[in-house]
């Protein structure tokens, strides 16, 4: 015996991708009869919404456009809109003197917060998914699908699944996390616990070449005034992020058509070709102000800010008295040295979910491509074998189909609105 109700979509997942879809049949329904609305239901393993809330350093700002907020490409007339939020909170008018298009992150999670409650009704939190499950109807057709939960315990079923669960931090092969030891992901709630202990901070060492981890160098080095920060990685410098005018047209909605239907070596050129605007890179601006730290403490005699370029840590061991011993290696000469740190941060990025292990059993109906990723069709629904009816979308572990912009915010809105339609069509 399943479930009394049968969703026509359930999300998985409510991050800013399934928030903007949430977001798309909420204005849509309100055009609708009660009868002709898409019944939706979402679900979230965490107990509000939260979107790297380790990272919301406070002066760190967003590293795209307002515009390419939940709705604005989608619908420029969404009262769901940044601009609204800004309105309703009476700050339109001091933003727009700031006179940036960049605002900042604390500031767009909010915007974030304000919009999830405002479709607070569709939304499930603390539900985290356990199960997906096929059900299939006597002819032996998948029908739909049974999504358990298992906390609280209950089962929800739906002809269709939209799946966005995000991310997961990224940290080297064999790196142990701990108290001592942390992925930058935890970076907000560790300087606090580590600051209220009062356990003192003599050296930290971070490891990482991305923005991330540029932006956890300059917050270390400036909540831990006397302690050493040493930044380590393998490239000579930082990169610097390429926003400029023509490369970022890789974001644009038209790119996502180019891309899917690209052959498989133009999408690994223009994938590689355009790195630079996502992966690993950093804004030029923390660049410029981290060097010129590292040269005004050079001039003052006081260098407490270093920087271990062409290097890796090779090895991390624990010390007495709560410290680490961390071996760094220069790669050129292959020379080691060995620093005694009190904290080592991992800013090592990120990865998608393995969607195998999310989807479960209902990964068993999904086709799969020749280096054994997931087939999916341009309106992002996945590609299943012949006896399913049901769909289920992807919002995010698309690079391989639809390209870079597929973890990104930039065509969330634009996205959104494709599924939306999907549905509706399938709904009729």
């Amino acid at each position: 015996m399943g479930p009394d109700t049968t969703h026509d979509v359930l999300g998985i997942g409510f991050g800013p991708s399934n928030l903007a879809l949430a977001i798309a049949i909420e204005e849509h329904n309100a055009q609708l009869p009660p009868g002709r609305r898409l019944d939706a239901r979402f679900l979230e393993r965490q107990p509000r919404f939260g979107w790297h809330r380790g990272m919301l350093i406070d002066d760190a700002t967003m590293q795209v456009s307002f515009l390419k907020d939940l709705v604005t490409l989608r619908n420029p007339t969404s009262d769901f809109s940044f601009l609204c939020f800004l309105a309703e909170r009476g700050r339109l008018i001091d933003f727009l003197n700031q006179k940036t298009l960049f605002p900042l992150r604390v500031e767009f999670h909010e915007y974030f917060e304000w919009a999830a409650e405002r479709v607070r009704h569709l939304v499930a939190y603390d539900h985290e998914v356990t199960a997906i499950d096929p059900v299939r109807d006597e002819s032996g057709a998948v029908v739909c699908f049974d999504v358990v939960c298992g906390s609280p315990g209950v089962t929800y079923r739906a002809r269709d699944l939209s799946v966005a669960v995000g991310l997961e931090p990224h940290v080297p092969p064999g790196a142990e996390l701990s108290e001592r030891v942390w992925h930058n992901s935890e970076l907000l709630s560790r300087v606090r616990e580590l600051r209220a202990s009062g356990r003192p901070v003599r050296r930290a060492v971070v490891l990482g070449a991305g923005q991330s981890a540029a932006e956890t160098v300059d917050y270390l080095h400036r909540n831990f005034p006397d302690a050493e920060i040493c930044a380590v990685f393998a490239k000579y410098g930082y990169t610097p992020a390429d926003d400029s005018p023509f490369a970022n047209r890789i974001f644009d909605p038209d790119a996502v058509d180019l891309y899917f239907t690209a052959p498989s070596e133009v999408k690994q050129s223009l994938f590689d070709y355009h790195r630079s605007t996502n992966y690993s890179v950093v804004d030029m601006e923390l660049i410029e102000s981290l060097y010129a730290t590292a040269y005004q403490e050079k001039v003052a005699g006081r260098e407490r800010l270093r920087f271990l370029n062409v290097s890796r840590i090779r090895d991390v061991q624990p010390r007495a008295g709560d410290s680490l011993e961390i071996a760094v290696e220069f790669l050129p000469t292959g020379e080691q040295q060995m620093l005694e740190a009190d904290l080592l941060v991992h800013a090592t990025g990120y990865r998608p979910r393995d969607l195998t292990t999310v989807l479960g059993e209902a990964a068993k109906v999904c086709l799969r491509d020749d280096e054994d990723q997931i087939r999916v069709t341009r309106d992002h629904r996945v590609e299943t074998t012949p006896d399913v009816q049901a769909g289920i979308y992807l919002q995010g572990g698309t690079e391989h189909t639809h390209g870079i912009t597929s973890t990104l915010l930039s065509n969330t809105a634009v996205r959104a609105g494709e599924i939306h339609r999907s549905l509706e069509l399938r709904a009729d």
